[in-house]
């Protein structure tokens, strides 16, 4: 399958002429007669000619061989790959049936005057399943469950933890069957009994029974306060939920469970010490409590499905080939489906990555995912005059169709969140749609000259796991949607001597990374392990995981220069930061971050130095921020991290003075 060839130089015979034509009149002003007619234009179109086959024959070496020679390597290039995110499917109101969200159903973003319609299609049908409340019930020991069903219908209410709250205590509602996905709303009636709660911050989490155990559910609303006022709960229920049987009662469980306590900011900017703790100092007591089902959650990806596209008619000899309307083709889900028509109906074809052991009654076929081009099985002929069929041959005037692929990917489907708010088609009882989250993975297709630096790889490797380079190139090769691997030798503890895969994600690069955008999905480490696994060296172990990141937060002050704006001076050093620390597209390459590369604060006084407003730098420090409590460390003039690590930026606090 083709890849494109450069040309070396793209000067053709006219206008090699024209050139000639005008030295001519720089350097002979006296020759005047420039038509065809003149001896002197004949021999210069002579020379022209001769400089153009020249010209041609240039332009077939030496890229041109070697593009030539990675096609008899089979490489290939790599697609582009569709971001993806979750959609949710908020219904108009509680509906009495399930309302089914059929896969392929298209959402987009906004169009607008400058930027057109990205799409989305969801990957799998989405079942939005009614809910009500079936039983409810405390525990205080993690091991009893007490009922509140007949309190509860009384009408009189029942404090749902103990009379003052221990971390672990919880409340259990069931209801009559699981909601995969679903986002449920739970809507409470309570008396204010919870003290020493802070509304915006309460020291309790929502989980859902899987059967086994307990999964965190993402909150989306809480108006309650933590339980402490009337109002609604929603939250998201997460794909694993089932029914399970707690103190003897079958149900699909939820549980609001008491955390550890939050710390809660002082909001007194003269006392920033003075923080407290959000605890509860006595239960809260539920008067009542109601439970519908409000919509539902789906993964979708910036793709487009093509169905039953009709590619023309076979003429009956070997290595025909058939374009598709749409490319480039993405995989994902099934793969894509030939399917021939003969006397019985319509065969279904099998892809294939190589005709090599293909027989003339095998049904196989191959994509160049990237031409949109399908190729049938070759024919070649042998020493004694016969001819081999690698792959069967469909009949003469047989029409050829393409069940169903997937076209469409590329880094413009990395939308940030909120952004994916139009439904295309109409479905009942479904009042809008939103992506929580920013859509991640989207990567552009491969270029000429990175195929080029992968064939001497894979040549040397063979398709075997040896070197480090050996497994980021099979890493890259079967997952080409993320954005950096890293093999390093793990060094101490019982790791040791084992491969280190360091996997960094491709997402949407605004400036503002955060660390739970960079972990990769379960599809692309799965995709990586099965390969690695076929192609490691026996007794080698591989641990694929996300590489460490170290905070950092800059706080200086800049001095702007006269007539500069000081609000646009802070925005411009500020995203300059975040650009110069990204573990994607920042370090002094452009190519991320180096793995294990220390920080120095004499790059902090380059980077803010080189912007156009700042006249001078007053005072620069580096922080070193812990991730996980996001406090800073004391200040250092050097940040040195571990081979597994990067630098991820963290708010920078900067402050510009007038001139």
């Amino acid at each position: 399958m083709p890849l494109p060839v450069p040309d070396l130089d793209d000067r053709r015979f006219q206008g090699l002429v024209d050139d000639a034509k005008q030295l001519v009149q720089q350097r002979c002003p006296r020759w005047s007669d420039h038509n065809v007619s003149d001896p002197g234009v004949t021999l210069i179109e002579l020379f022209a000619w001769m400089t153009d086959q020249l010209i041609y024959r240039v332009n077939r070496i030496p890229d041109r061989l070697y593009v030539k020679f990675l096609e008899l390597l089979d490489v290939q290039l790599f697609p582009p790959a569709a971001a993806r995110t979750g959609v949710t499917f908020w219904l108009a109101g509680p509906q009495p049936e399930t309302v089914v969200i059929p896969a392929g159903t298209v959402v987009a973003t906004v169009r607008t005057e400058t930027d057109d319609a990205i799409g989305f299609s969801t990957e799998d049908d989405l079942h939005i399943i009614p809910s009500s409340l079936a039983r409810i019930g405390s525990m205080l020991d993690g091991q009893t469950l007490r009922s509140h069903d007949d309190a509860l219908q009384r009408g009189s209410g029942f404090f749902c933890f103990d009379k003052v709250p221990k971390v672990d205590d919880s409340l259990y509602i069931g209801l009559p069957e699981a909601t995969p996905s679903c986002a449920v709303t739970l809507r409470f009636r309570c008396d204010i009994e919870g003290v020493g709660v802070d509304p915006k911050n309460p020291p309790l989490i929502w989980e859902a029974s899987d059967g086994t155990g307990w999964v965190a559910c993402d909150q989306q609303l809480d108006e309650t306060g933590g339980l402490n006022r009337d109002g609604d709960v929603v939250i998201h229920v997460p794909r694993s939920h089932a029914s399970s049987t707690i103190g003897n009662k079958k149900a699909a469980w939820l549980r609001a469970r008491v955390t550890p306590p939050k710390i809660r900011q002082s909001a007194d900017p003269d006392d920033p010490g003075k923080n407290t703790e959000s605890k509860y100092g006595a239960s809260p007591q539920i008067i009542a409590l109601t439970v519908f089902t409000i919509g539902g959650t789906v993964d979708a990806a910036n793709m487009e499905f093509v169905v039953d596209e009709d590619l023309g008619a076979s003429d009956s000899v070997p290595g025909q080939r058939f374009l598709l309307a749409r490319r480039p083709v993405i995989l994902g889900g099934e793969p894509p489906v030939l399917e021939v028509s003969s006397k019985s109906g319509w065969q279904e074809w099998q892809p294939v990555d190589s005709f090599a052991e293909s027989t003339e009654a095998d049904l196989h076929f191959r994509i160049d995912l990237v031409a949109g081009e399908v190729q049938l099985g070759p024919g070649v002929r042998q020493q004694d005059g016969t001819m081999r069929h690698y792959g069967a041959v469909p009949e003469k005037g047989a029409r050829l169709r393409m069940r169903r692929y997937r076209t469409g990917g590329g880094t413009v489907g990395n939308v940030a969140a909120g952004t994916v708010s139009v439904l295309k088609s109409s479905i009942p009882y479904v009042a809008k749609v939103e992506n929580r989250r920013a859509a991640r993975g989207g990567v552009d297709g491969e270029d000429i000259e990175n195929a080029k630096v992968r064939g001497p790889i894979r040549l040397r490797s063979r398709g075997r796991a040896v070197t480090a380079e050996d497994y980021e190139y099979l890493a890259r090769e079967a997952a080409p949607e993320v954005a950096r691997v890293r093999a390093l030798t793990a060094g101490e503890g019982p790791d040791a001597g084992s491969i280190q895969l360091l996997v960094v994600p491709s997402v949407a690069v605004d400036g503002r990374l955060k660390l739970d955008q960079l972990t990769p999905p379960d599809e692309t480490l799965i995709a990586i392990k099965r390969r690695l696994d076929e192609t490691r060296v026996i007794g080698s172990r591989v641990l694929i995981e996300t590489p460490a990141y170290q905070g950092i937060r800059v706080k200086a002050t800049l001095r702007a220069r006269p007539r500069m704006n000081l609000d646009d001076l802070k925005q411009v050093a500020e995203d300059a930061l975040h650009t110069y620390f990204d573990p994607i597209s920042g370090g002094p390459d452009g190519g991320g971050w180096p793995f294990g590369r220390p920080v120095n604060i004499g790059e902090v006084y380059s980077i803010l130095q080189g912007l156009r407003g700042t006249e001078y730098i007053e005072e620069a420090q580096l922080l070193p921020i812990d991730l996980e409590t996001m406090e800073p460390d004391p200040e250092a003039t050097r940040i040195d991290i571990e081979p597994n690590t990067l630098i991820l930026s963290c708010d920078h606090d900067i402050t510009v003075v007038a001139p």
